[in-house]
């Protein structure tokens, strides 16, 4: 029931730990780390498109900010189909970005500052620019060049059918057929398959050539200095045998926990092969996904510095995605059914709670994320109505609109709840502002892929992509020299930019700063978790215990009263003191000592 009385010091005291970290250093377990979508962090050479000068010109706010890691989104040369992760050279620098001198000295300065780095790696498929692809094209079927890649002949008597009904996530189907030339086989021109866009050819992971190609490029940029490997697709790069039609259909954004206790499969087996939800069919979390981390994990071993690869996989349940992260494989994988799970006190204590058990049973850590450059961000996506897979893939001008001062609200309160959990935490870019997502884009300026494929179905991914506004109304709110800016701002960045909130109480970016100066004092990261007992069932509330803070969320309607005596650390808006009593508002979140 609604918890109507004022809470008592008592009230606060916590049960059993559900979560003891485990008795480990390496800095990967409890760190915060921070994505960086180049393309709209910071402007170098003011061409309207992020670079990597302009990071290194920001690397002070991520220092100051408090963050210990940074992961960049691709970088790579790329004829930039799909904003880079379509790519053409894994070893160089894409222009647009810099060059290989200017990465190392990005990397260097964030060295200095104490900041790891982590690079996107992108190995489920390349560019049809990139030469092994354009090799392919120019061999015949059944060449060495070919079997690089997933080609295959067509179905029907002319092979004029694609070899099976799988469907591109970004809509249409997920094969494209080659022109003819004179060597095709009895079938006609071969068909190749790309899971995404036509651009993005998928590699054949069977082959050993394609395994020794990506393990060279691990070390390219380990022998550079990296500190580990966002890997994407993680669980797309090996297809079921024989390829076989599959009737099912795969969304952009996935994710929830329906029955968290229920543990579909055995993470601590790896015999155990039971498929779950999430991204399943033929062409996902296939089993032998699970020797190329292997053998990947002995790649960054050979290095010092505690190397760290992290999985984005859409895979559930969560005891499917914990064979990611097994002590020989990965060391991270994200927590998309945290991302997803909505507004509401019980979901959130199940996400959390099966989240750190499923995890803890394979001694990796739990990790915790609330936006990224795929999904609308949470400061819009929980000022909606109603919050779904379809407004995780992108909000357009004619969707009902958010509620903004509803979702800054919500997403500063859900953010303090996540910094508090142990393990790892993830921010992207811009969230530290409070940013919106832009949602009245006019189609005229979007650019990606999946809204053109789906012939403006879907929105995109766009309105989270949006260059960052630095110096408040400047041209382009100080993105750039130049004011230029790739996508264009919504117009209240400007009271959001980053000059406008330093230094400045209550602001959303003096609260991450100073809940971030709170997890590293108080070791939140790396402290173990129990719940509130006297709140554990309530409808309204979320209340932990973690590393000698309380941590209480109000989802409710009505004002929590809380003891007089215990200190406020840091709370996620103003607390309401007109009774003369202490009392959390609604949809606020409160760190304590009591």
């Amino acid at each position: 029931m609604t918890r109507t009385a004022p809470l008592t010091t008592d009230d606060l005291s916590a049960g059993a730990p559900v979560h003891t970290p485990a008795a480990s250093g390496e800095w990967w377990r409890d760190a915060v780390i921070y994505q960086v979508y180049p393309r709209s962090f910071a402007d170098g050479n003011g061409d309207g498109i992020g670079d990597l000068p302009g990071v290194t010109a920001k690397l002070d706010h991520l220092r100051q900010l408090g963050v210990d890691a940074v992961w960049l989104s691709p970088f790579y040369r790329s004829p930039q189909k799909d904003a880079g992760y379509d790519v053409a050279d894994y070893r160089d620098i894409d222009p647009l970005f810099g060059t290989l001198e200017d990465f190392d000295e990005m990397l260097a300065g964030a060295h200095e500052r104490g900041l790891k780095i982590i690079v996107d790696l992108v190995p489920n498929h390349s560019s049809d620019q990139h030469v092994w692809f354009q090799e392919a094209l120019a061999a015949a079927p059944g060449s060495d060049a070919r079997e690089r890649y997933m080609f295959r002949e067509g179905r029907g008597p002319a092979g004029d059918e694609p070899p099976n009904n799988w469907q591109s996530i970004f809509g249409g189907p997920a094969w494209t057929r080659l022109a003819p030339r004179a060597d095709d086989g009895p079938l006609g021109p071969q068909w190749y398959l790309h899971l995404f866009d036509s651009s993005q050819p998928d590699l054949n992971w069977e082959n050993p050539e394609v395994r020794a190609e990506f393990e060279d490029v691990l070390r390219f940029w380990l022998d550079r200095g990296v500190d580990g490997f966002r890997v994407d697709v993680a669980h797309g790069m090996v297809k079921a045998p024989g390829l076989p039609d599959w009737d099912g259909h795969v969304s952009m954004v996935e994710g929830t926990v329906e029955d968290g206790h229920e543990q579909v499969s055995d993470p601590s087996d790896p015999e155990d092969g039971s498929t779950g939800a999430g991204h399943a069919g033929p062409m996902f979390d296939q089993d032998g996904v699970h020797e190329i981390y292997r053998s990947w994990h002995r790649v960054l071993a050979e290095y010092p510095g505690d190397r760290c690869l992290v999985a984005e996989a859409w895979v559930e349940p969560l005891s499917r995605l914990a064979r990611y992260v097994r002590p020989d494989e990965m060391h991270q994988a994200f927590n998309f059914s945290f991302l997803t799970a909505p507004w509401d006190a019980a979901k959130l204590r199940t996400v959390v709670d099966v989240s750190l058990d499923t995890m803890d049973a394979v001694s990796a850590p739990t990790t915790w994320v609330l936006s990224n450059h795929d999904v609308v961000r949470h400061a819009s996506r929980f000022g909606l109505a109603e919050i779904g897979g379809r407004q995780l893939n992108g909000i357009a001008a004619t969707d009902p609109q958010p509620d903004a001062e509803l979702g800054l609200r919500r997403a500063r309160a859900a953010t303090l709840l996540m910094l508090a959990l142990p393990g790892s935490a993830y921010l992207y870019q811009g969230e530290e502002l409070g940013l919106p997502d832009h949602t009245a884009l006019p189609a005229e300026v979007r650019q990606d892929p999946s809204f053109f494929r789906t012939d403006g179905a879907e929105p995109g991914r766009d309105g989270c992509r949006v260059p960052l506004p630095w110096v408040g109304g400047a041209p382009g709110n100080g993105f750039g020299p130049t004011g230029k800016t790739w996508l264009p701002q919504p117009g209240v960045y400007a009271d959001l930019a980053a000059d406008r909130q330093y230094g400045v109480k209550g602001s959303t970016y003096e609260m991450y700063r100073t809940a971030l100066e709170l997890r590293r004092s108080e070791q939140l990261g790396a402290g173990a978790l129990a719940w509130v007992d006297a709140l554990s069932d309530s409808p309204d509330v979320v209340a932990f215990r973690v590393a000698g803070v309380v941590v209480v969320s109000n989802l409710g309607a009505a004002p929590l009263t809380l003891p007089a005596e215990a200190e406020v650390l840091v709370a996620s808006g103003d607390l309401d003191t007109s009774s003369g009593a202490v009392a959390l508002p609604s949809d606020m979140t409160v760190w304590l000592h009591a």
